[in-house]
């Protein structure tokens, strides 16, 4: 079957918090018409982006068109997870014109990539273009690595330098299978930041990749949607620190929702997690909240020491309005610190 009569899938990939459920959701508001469907998957269990995006309330993307695979890292678990969810959204009468898969933010993607080859799907469906959304801040400030400037030149002396690093190894298997980079949140570093940005992703590349700036993902879709990349047969030129066939677990992650009580005020509860994300190797903190009084749900996310919030959409009148958050930090964090900081 020819390229043109496969449907096209977008992968987007990118670390924690870098912003990639937004840039889905803009993709989707901004579609045109297009029929589009979304894979969405979280690290662990525990949902949130799925629920996030299904609340949308876009015209023409229904509960139907958002399929969430929370049973572990999509990488993980393509055959049982993966490939039938796409099969089902391919078995439609009206199947979807274009295919946004969202990766978990610890999701290397080669290993998605290369089950495009399976027959099962091979005919039917192809990799249009890889995306890395980059939070721009983050990696400003060495988010990545332990010493930056060390890494990189390490790396223009020795190649084969070792990645001691789980998130560095993460981070940068993720920009080796890029088609493209989003650098996210440019509107927060200033200009000696953006180039110093762009420096460290590039020393990442070992070829090159287009680079684009956004602010909250926002973005033409005829960026993103259209590449023509056909990721599934150029895996020669997408290497990664993890061989085909090697076991790729998360045992230096975890994740846990914690339980929080309606807040007087969004600020306060911004505040809280403020602290909980200064408890040593907690990553990232996200989820809805209750602010008594308010009709609307508050969307909390922290990533690093920076928090933001914003109201998406009112209760519904039959919804439990039991706040969660989710809260992923490396093996070992304090939880009950982390549990103590968003009590307040």
């Amino acid at each position: 079957m020819s390229l043109v009569s496969k449907i096209p899938c977008t992968i987007v990939t990118g670390f924690l918090g870098a912003g990639k459920t937004t840039l889905v959701r803009h993709l989707v508001e901004n579609a045109g018409g297009r029929r589009l469907a979304i894979v969405v998957n979280e690290f662990g269990d525990i949902g949130f982006d799925g629920s996030f995006l299904a609340a949308c309330g876009i015209e023409g993307c229904g509960d139907e068109d958002i399929v969430e695979l929370a049973n572990g890292c999509i990488c993980c678990t393509v055959a049982d997870d993966f490939v039938p969810a796409l099969n089902k959204l391919l078995d439609r009468a009206e199947p979807p014109e274009h295919i946004l898969i969202e990766t978990s933010g610890l999701a290397l993607p080669k290993p998605l990539v290369q089950a495009f080859q399976w027959p099962a799907i091979r005919s039917r469906v192809t990799v249009d273009g890889v995306i890395a959304v980059v939070d721009g801040p983050a990696v400003a400030a060495g988010f990545f690595a332990d010493d930056p400037a060390a890494l990189a030149a390490q790396r223009a002396e020795d190649a084969s330098v070792d990645h001691d690093n789980p998130l560095e190894e993460v981070f940068e298997d993720q920009l080796l299978c890029a088609d493209l980079v989003i650098v996210n949140k440019a509107d927060l570093l200033d200009e000696a930041g953006r180039a110093a940005v762009r420096a460290e992703i590039e020393a990442h590349l070992p070829r090159a990749v287009k680079m684009v700036e956004t602010e909250q993902g926002r973005i033409d879709p005829a960026v993103l949607l259209g590449l023509g990349a056909a990721a599934e047969d150029d895996l020669q030129n997408r290497p990664s620190h993890h061989g085909e066939g090697e076991d790729h677990d998360h045992d230096d992650f975890d994740t846990v929702a914690i339980t929080v009580p309606p807040s007087a005020t969004a600020e306060d509860l911004a505040a809280r997690v403020a602290r909980a994300t200064e408890t040593a190797g907690v990553l990232r903190i996200k989820g809805f909240a209750e602010v008594s009084g308010k009709p609307m749900r508050l969307v909390v996310q922290g990533v690093g020491t920076r928090v933001v919030h914003h109201y998406d959409r009112p209760w519904r009148g039959n919804e439990t309005r039991d706040g969660r958050l989710v809260v992923i930090g490396l093996k070992g964090f304090d939880r009950d610190a982390v549990a103590s900081a968003l009590a307040g």
